[in-house]
């Protein structure tokens, strides 16, 4: 499991790269705050187009993300998910976050109608 960063002024982007199951995510986790609490960004976008495979483990990984970046008085948006991917957020109740990218909300509003 891999993650690389893009930082611009405000915004970070962790692009999540590999597999992320129980066994990675403590130590992407604690990379991904590291590089969000020494670069002060207020937006947080995970990139999840490279990520292979996802378990439950990132589900919590997401919503912690969300918590800390609601603490700092930021926001994060989640990218790039693959339709399996989407569907288990959305079975796990994060479709009522506002962490989905606007392009991924209007789609589904249309495909809702």
């Amino acid at each position: 499991m891999q993650v690389e960063f893009n930082a611009d002024t405000d915004q970070l982007t962790a692009s999540l790269l590999g597999e992320l199951d129980h066994h990675g995510a403590g130590e992407i986790r604690e990379r991904i705050d590291s590089v969000i609490l020494q670069q002060h960004c207020r937006h947080l976008v995970l990139d999840l187009s490279r990520l292979g495979f996802m378990d439950s483990s990132g589900i919590g990984l997401i919503m912690g993300r969300y918590r800390l970046m609601l603490s700092l008085g930021g926001q994060l948006t989640v990218t790039g998910m693959t339709p399996r991917m989407e569907k288990m957020l959305r079975m796990a109740g994060l479709e009522k976050l506002p962490i989905w990218e606007k392009q991924e909300k209007e789609n589904a509003h249309e495909t809702n109608q």
